[in-house]
């Protein structure tokens, strides 16, 4: 079965940082763009970075330009997202996706994970 999973969500605090991974099981993110988004309660599901397949291309939204960072490691099929100074405003579940470049910022990506729980308290 193909799918991706992602982990490193957790709690922390105002300031904290968290590190999430997004593994393909059973697939390959080699040659793949690589994006991540998530959602709050209550709130639509917004775009957060993503990543070309050669990772010389990459895109942040707004809210994440100077505290998140995506990278991949192509040779453990691993893409990660850190990000520091995190804000109660970050709480959401991230989720992170497969396809090409102009799909992994839309709905439009074929692959998508279960996604993980980021809480950030004040």
């Amino acid at each position: 079965q193909v799918r991706l999973v992602e982990s490193g969500g957790g709690m922390v605090q105002a300031g904290g940082s968290l590190k999430l991974s997004c593994v393909a099981s059973g697939a390959d993110l080699r040659g793949f763009a690589v994006g991540w988004f998530r959602q709050a309660p209550g709130k639509e599901r917004e775009f957060v970075a993503r990543i070309g397949w050669s990772a010389e291309n990459q895109d942040y939204a707004g809210f994440a330009k100077g505290r998140f960072t995506i990278s991949r490691s192509d040779d453990n099929n691993i893409v990660y997202l850190q990000m520091n100074n995190l804000q109660p405003d970050d709480t959401a579940v991230y989720r992170c996706n497969r396809g090409i470049w102009q799909e992994v910022k839309s709905d439009a990506a074929p692959l998508w994970g279960q996604g993980t729980q980021v809480t950030v308290f004040p």
